[in-house]
């Protein structure tokens, strides 16, 4: 069972509940859904969208989520995913997410992995992704893989691919900065947003990847999934 809840809020609401325009404010915030289990490890997605005077929230998760106290009682709004919303071959989708590149694995002079203190292999530096082309590829190879298995290192479809029509193409807008702050650290994820047609290709890939999210920086507001059944 999967709940996607709606929250309109106007920005007066939120500065009184002190959400500033932070998405790591906005991320602890939207925890306050689930008031029972403050220690839960983070299993929902969130999105959030800036409307001219207002925000709007989403929450997706198998847990039900309730109306926070900074969320007037009106602008909260919640409905179960039903399996048949889920069974349907095209949806157009809309989909904010951090689309990345990974840089080489940093190697010394000879040629040798770094390791951290730790004695993990060390990462490296995710670099976003910008130009158009980039970002359609990006988007195509998500729907084929997306994401490797650490256990078993095979790779998990996505379980869906993109249609493009001449009339409906898939539509790609400029990244934008997402800016937060972390302790005594700033930073931004960079988040695009897509918007166009998919086919189900697998259906029970495609509900994972529906229920877990595309790309990364989740818990920061992207990879949710929106979707509106349509026939071709």
């Amino acid at each position: 069972m999967n709940w996607l809840a709606r929250l309109d809020v106007d920005t007066e609401t939120l500065r009184m509940a002190g959400v500033s325009n932070d998405i790591y404010t906005w991320h602890q915030k939207l925890w306050e859904c689930y008031p029972d289990e403050p220690y839960a490890k983070r299993d929902f997605l969130t999105r959030i969208d800036q409307l001219e005077g207002a925000c709007r929230f989403w929450v997706l998760s198998k847990r039900k989520p309730v109306c926070p106290q900074w969320c007037p009682v009106d602008g909260f709004s919640i409905r179960e995913v039903s399996p048949s919303f889920l069974s349907h071959r095209f949806y157009a989708f809309d989909l904010r997410v951090n689309p990345v590149k990974m840089q080489l694995i940093p190697r010394n002079a000879d040629g040798e992995t770094v390791l951290l203190a730790n004695g993990k292999r060390k990462r490296g530096k995710r670099i976003p992704l910008v130009k158009p082309d980039e970002l359609r590829s990006w988007l195509i190879r998500k729907g084929e893989v997306r994401c490797r298995d650490e256990e078993t290192g095979q790779n998990i479809p996505g379980g869906f691919q993109i249609i493009e029509k001449k009339e409906k193409p898939l539509e790609i807008r400029p990244m934008v900065e997402n800016h937060f702050r972390k302790k005594e650290h700033s930073a931004y994820h960079g988040g695009v947003q897509f918007r166009g047609i998919l086919e189900v290709t697998d259906r029970e890939h495609f509900i994972k990847s529906y229920q877990a999210g595309i790309g990364s920086a989740k818990g920061f507001g992207f990879g949710l999934l929106l979707l509106a059944p349509i026939n071709l």
